[in-house]
């Protein structure tokens, strides 16, 4: 049946009026968008334990959905992707495409390139010019060989050339976060030349598109100088009069006036009409409509709420909706096919060579004349030749102005293919920083170490708070001068524009850490509003007490996260990693923060994520100290230095037996030794008793307190879940401790635990206590068994 295409309607009739919904647009681009959305996910999952950025499924399902694979089925294809929904498909993946360019400029901090070492400028340099060279040499092949005669040679030579001398810094900042590189040289010297490299790609491909624009009868040497001297004009206007104007309405924005949500949703949407105007007025001066959109994102201030708030408005639906339906549009122009013939193929060999070459030998010669050592200015070349969708996006370029045939276009998008697919396993084979650092931190790890040293972690502000009550509980005020606290903010790297924002203010993820403070006084780095409050609360309790703060910001993937914090607290010498629960509470009414209650208090319980949840586990099972899980259920209430709250600070360790338990006793005595801190001890009789255990308690006998309380229970079998469950509620303990594998006695052994992490007794405590009373979960690890077994708690990439 053939169809008409000027009587294409937007809707259809539905089935029943036997009426085809593939036949009208709408209906056609909802199948077209799930299955691009299907293909692209699928091939992302599977490429996922390949560690390879997403960017590589997206470009691999638009070539399986286009000639190369599904389209040699012509019915299938013309089913789902008919000649005339190609429009209409691609209209849809240029608005994606405009706000995703938007969004590259959003995370371009031009202050940043600007403040770049002149050994990140010199790579970047050397990292553009040798490609362009070998593109002059890939040029002139490409005449002899019979490529298109009709294109003038400045304008093959200036596409080859931004194509094989491009670096995509968004995926760039992805792979390095992905192999833990980006607090070393490597990573940091990497980060500043491709933002550099990526403002020169853009500068060049303004050019480019200038130069082939002109094509009809106004078309001229003139045309283009026009069109360059118009671009110059619009990209002066936007940074010095549009500059002000968004960086005034950041400011609009940040202010605490009543009326500034209205004026948040009115600043946002004129961001948004802003994109779309700048780039028609690019597109009308003859220039390419997302250049417009990415000068536009280059004006917006990076600092304050206002960038950030923006990205989340649109990021989510931009990059996972509308950007994959770009990658199927260009998909449906590569016709792997189109390669035929030795020549051909040798063609391709030759430009996947000179691509690596250029860019590789560029930055390692250059990187070793800076002083770097040999591993690291290889894998810095390495990973300058990563390509991504600003590859795409130039090749799709040069295919409209014909400046590339179908066989040159599909010959460089494999080429882009491949230098992306191998910078992440060629990386990993020839520089390993995390190795050399791990050996270090073994090596230091039988120093004699007087210190006390805690590693604590936390995914928000909210944690701040109840984390110092919990140090300040924990130390005695003679042993805070000893004592370094550790605090890593955790933070998730996504595929979101946020998340390589985040990288860039940061700086502070991977192996090592960095320290954004140590002392009192020294230099504050905040990465987002929310860090510069976890910054300010560390600073300040630097100042009240006496203990030393190191406060970092780990951006990692959930699935490697473990990683840092086990490699952390090893270089560190941590003795103890403080974890916070995946759940967190807000009391909203009764007694606060654990005082006598009747138990219906009115609580909020608020999810972080199953993902956080999956990463304490990891951590309990690779960690080579002892780990303390801490459920913060209100402890965050009033401060242990004020006698107000001294006596309404009780805390209580139940003990069954086991090296977990007697480790959660020794951390209770050492509560005790707090003036502030009221303890109890319960010892739960078993049918058996362990040497070590009654050693311990004794010991904690004769140090406890005139105040202190210790109590030995003798429950009947059936009757211990109840029993514990009762003691806890009745007393109004603000605190429990507990170990995480203690002994299981009477009925505890039938309890099937929701929550493994926190083992049983904590689980019974968490499910059965309907209070503000708040659990510490203690794993013990003395390390014995680390010894001739290093690849447990081994974190390298």
């Amino acid at each position: 049946m053939s169809l008409n295409i000027t009587n294409i309607k937007t809707s259809s009739d539905g089935a029943w009026q036997g009426d085809n919904p593939l036949n009208s647009a709408f209906p056609l681009l909802i199948l077209q968008t799930i299955l691009v959305l299907f293909i692209t996910r699928s091939l992302a999952f599977l490429l996922r334990p390949l560690r390879q950025p997403r960017v590589i499924a997206e470009i691999l399902g638009g070539i399986l959905l286009g000639p190369s694979a599904l389209g040699r089925n012509k019915q299938i294809f013309h089913l789902v992707f008919p000649s005339w929904s190609t429009p209409i498909l691609e209209s849809v993946a240029s608005i994606g495409l405009l706000f995703f360019l938007f969004l590259v400029g959003l995370e371009l901090d031009l202050a940043s390139i600007r403040q770049s070492s002149r050994r990140a400028f010199c790579i970047a340099l050397a990292g553009i010019s040798l490609p362009f060279l070998f593109a002059a040499a890939v040029s002139f092949i490409l005449r002899r060989s019979g490529f298109d005669d009709e294109v003038p040679y400045g304008q093959l030579l200036l596409f080859l050339g931004v194509s094989l001398s491009i670096t995509a810094f968004p995926v760039l900042a992805r792979i390095l976060a992905e192999l833990k590189l980006l607090t070393t040289q490597v990573g940091q010297t990497a980060m500043a030349a491709a933002a550099f490299n990526d403002v020169v790609a853009w500068i060049l491909l303004a050019l480019a598109v200038a130069l082939a624009g002109p094509s009809g009868p106004s078309s001229g040497p003139l045309v283009s100088v026009w069109i360059l001297a118009s671009g110059l004009g619009f990209v002066a206007f936007m940074l010095v009069v549009v500059r002000r104007v968004m960086e005034w309405i950041a400011k609009k924005c940040s202010s605490p006036a009543p009326e500034r949500a209205f004026a948040d949703e009115a600043y946002i949407c004129l961001t948004l009409a802003g994109v779309m105007a700048s780039g028609f007025m690019t597109d009308l001066i003859g220039i390419h409509a997302i250049f417009g959109a990415f000068v536009f994102g280059l004006t917006i201030p990076k600092g304050g709420e206002f960038a950030g708030r923006v990205m989340k408005r649109i990021e989510d639906f931009v990059t996972g909706l509308l950007l994959p339906l770009y990658f199927a549009s260009s998909g449906l122009k590569t016709d792997v096919a189109k390669i035929q013939g030795a020549e051909a193929w040798g063609l391709l060999a030759v430009v996947i060579s000179t691509a690596c070459a250029g860019k590789i030998l560029g930055t390692f010669a250059v990187a070793m004349m800076c002083m770097m050592p040999a591993r690291e200015s290889l894998a810095l070349g390495v990973l300058m030749n990563t390509k991504g969708l600003v590859e795409l996006i130039v090749l799709n370029i040069g295919r409209e102005k014909k400046v590339l045939n179908d066989e040159m276009f599909a010959i460089l998008v494999l080429m882009a293919l491949f230098t992306t697919f191998m910078t992440t396993p060629t990386v990993m084979a020839i520089y390993k920083p995390s190795q050399t650092t791990r050996r270090r931190s073994h090596e230091l790890q039988d120093t004699s170490q007087p210190e006390l040293r805690i590693l604590a972690c936390i995914h928000s502000s909210r944690n701040v708070p109840s984390l110092i009550n919990l140090i300040d509980a924990t130390t005695s005020a003679a042993a805070k001068p000893t004592l370094h606290l550790f605090a890593i903010h955790l933070v998730e790297l996504t595929d979101r524009s946020s998340s390589i924002m985040m990288v860039q203010r940061a700086r502070r993820n991977g192996l090592p850490f960095i320290n954004c403070f140590t002392i009192p006084g020294t230099r504050r780095a905040a990465s987002s509003p929310n860090n510069y409050q976890i910054a300010a609360s560390f600073e300040s309790y630097c100042h009240a007490s006496r203990v030393t703060v190191h406060h970092s910001t780990a951006i990692s993937a959930l699935h490697s996260m473990h990683e840092d914090i086990c490699h952390v607290a090893e270089d560190k010498r941590a003795s103890v990693i403080i974890l916070p629960f995946h759940k967190q509470w807000t009391m909203s009414s009764g007694r606060g923060c654990g005082g006598e209650g009747d138990g219906n208090d009115d609580e909020g319980v608020e999810n972080v994520g199953n993902g956080w949840r999956v990463v304490n586990r990891r951590v309990l099972e690779t960690a080579t100290c002892s780990v303390a899980v801490f459920v913060d259920r209100g402890f965050s209430g009033g401060g242990l230095d004020s006698p107000e709250e001294a006596a309404a600070k009780k805390v209580c360790v139940l003990f069954f037996g086991g090296a977990d338990d007697r480790e959660a006793l020794k951390i209770g005595c050492g509560m005790a030794e707090n003036p502030a801190v009221s303890l109890t001890v319960i010892r739960f009789l078993g049918d058996s008793c362990d040497e070590s255990d009654e050693a311990v308690l004794s010991e904690a006998k004769v140090n406890l307190a005139a105040e202190d309380e210790y109590i030995e229970k003798k429950v009947a079998a059936k009757k211990v879940v109840e029993e514990l469950v009762s003691i806890v509620r009745g007393k109004g303990f603000q605190l429990v401790v507990v170990g995480r594998n203690g002994a299981k006695i009477g009925d505890m052994e039938e309890h099937q635990a929701d929550n493994p992490e926190l083992g049983t007794v904590g689980d019974i405590l968490l499910a059965s206590t309907a209070t503000g009373t708040s659990l510490l979960v203690i794993q013990h690890h003395d390390g014995k068994e680390m010894k001739g077994k290093e690849s447990v708690g081994e974190c390298s990439v």
